[in-house]
């Protein structure tokens, strides 16, 4: 069954139960057998669990308690390492948010050359239609179109066919799969379409080769022809300097308060430690401002769920609720209307949830919105100044002190 919403039902007791009959096969199984692709029906060595991190409604935290139950840190050191990669780009993108704001800017431009541009339009179609003639490419985007899910190693191939093989904009990319990836995460989609094209770490590009996706799907696609031999030279420049945090803090418990759900963080639980009864509740959902396309509706229908499910468990700590807003000005209006002295929120890493609540921010008279930042990320986003392996280097005394 193909059914995204039956391939990764969007609840969090769904995802409890992955992480159960995962944890165990952390070690050796998923070290060995991590690179070997497999769709979301066959499942294969790795876990599938993004598209709930994605979403919050489980924590790096829980799940690496999970594993540490079954394996030691080095047992599980890949494993480890990958959940970490998703702290680590959110953190680098936390500190260069305007690395956002210039994929966006681009985005838009390119929304209106390809509507102008016939050539490039055919092009652009037949990639994301998967009818480019080179075959496990177009395996893929079909797959990815009906599930909602690709394999880590698939996703690298096609990100790859289709900056140096097909020669479009890596841009056009990282929206078609935030567009229809469940667990489409803002900063690791856009900064490896990034380091695919060469240009995140600059000068080292990835590139597809026949033989490397014969391997790794096990004879499913041999000899594929018709590969980039040499990367696409595209011009990179260098990237800004870290910069600090945005504020975050702890909600003043004497003010009449309201809790704002967001599709990344369905689990707030570190926002409710402590508060005084909230005197209602409203979602913001931003999944359809990241693209000026369409979002696919699976993943509409996923975050939506998932939302559902958040209140239904949250209901005696967060209250009843069902109103849903969509921009900074009907947060405030929401606000205003109940009468709320205060909004509370989970902090949202870079990506259109952060983009509202920064605009929210701006408007006059509105309430103070306070940002609630999670221990992982308040102690492992200021490592990420650098390359990945350097940010690894503080990965055991994070585990120490989080896990």
């Amino acid at each position: 069954m193909n059914d995204p919403l039956s391939l990764f039902p969007p609840t969090r007791a769904a995802a409890l139960d992955r992480i159960r009959d995962f944890a165990p096969h952390t070690g050796k199984t998923y070290a060995e057998g991590r690179n070997f692709y497999a769709s979301a029906v066959e499942g294969g060595a790795v876990s599938a669990l993004s598209p709930y991190l994605r979403c919050g409604m489980i924590s790096q935290v829980e799940l690496l308690r999970a594993v540490l139950e079954h394996h030691s840190e080095k047992e599980a050191g890949k494993f480890i390492a990958e959940v970490f990669w998703r702290t680590y780009w959110q953190g680098w993108l936390a500190m260069r948010p305007g690395v956002w704001g210039d994929y966006q800017t681009d985005l838009k431009r390119l929304f209106n050359e390809v509507q102008t541009q016939s050539g490039l339009r055919q092009r652009w179609e037949a990639a994301c239609l998967g009818q480019t003639g080179i075959a496990p490419f177009d395996h893929w985007a079909q797959e990815l179109a009906q599930t909602g899910y690709l394999h880590n190693h698939a996703r690298m191939w096609f990100a790859s066919i289709w900056v140096h093989t097909l020669g479009l904009p890596w841009q056009l990319g990282a929206d078609f799969f935030l567009r229809h990836l469940l667990d489409g995460c803002p900063a690791s989609n856009t900064l490896s379409w990034k380091w695919v094209a060469g240009i995140q770490t600059i000068g080292k590009p990835y590139l597809a080769t026949s033989e490397n996706i014969e391997k790794f799907t096990q004879g499913q696609f041999a000899d594929v022809q018709g590969l980039a031999r040499k990367p696409a030279d595209l011009p990179a420049s260098p990237h800004p300097d870290p910069a600090p945090l945005w504020e975050a803090g702890q909600p003043d418990t004497h003010l009449r308060s309201a809790l704002v759900l967001h599709e990344d963080d369905l689990n707030p639980l570190h926002v409710l430690e402590g508060m005084t009864p909230l005197i209602a509740n409203v979602a913001l959902m931003a999944t359809a401002r990241q693209t000026p396309w369409q979002i696919a509706p699976q993943v509409a229908e996923f975050r939506a769920n998932a939302l559902e499910d958040a209140r239904a468990r949250l209901a005696k700590e967060i209250g009843l609720g069902a109103e849903v807003v969509a921009s900074a000005q009907a947060l405030a209006d929401w606000a205003t209307a109940h009468g709320a002295e205060q909004l509370v929120t989970a902090d949202a890493p870079v990506g259109p949830t952060k983009d509202i609540l920064d605009a929210y921010d701006s408007l006059p008279d509105a309430p103070p919105l306070v940002r609630v930042r999670s221990e992982m990320d308040a102690a492992a986003w200021p490592h990420a100044t650098k390359g990945f392996f350097k940010f690894r280097d503080h990965i055991p005394a994070l585990i120490k002190e989080l896990v």
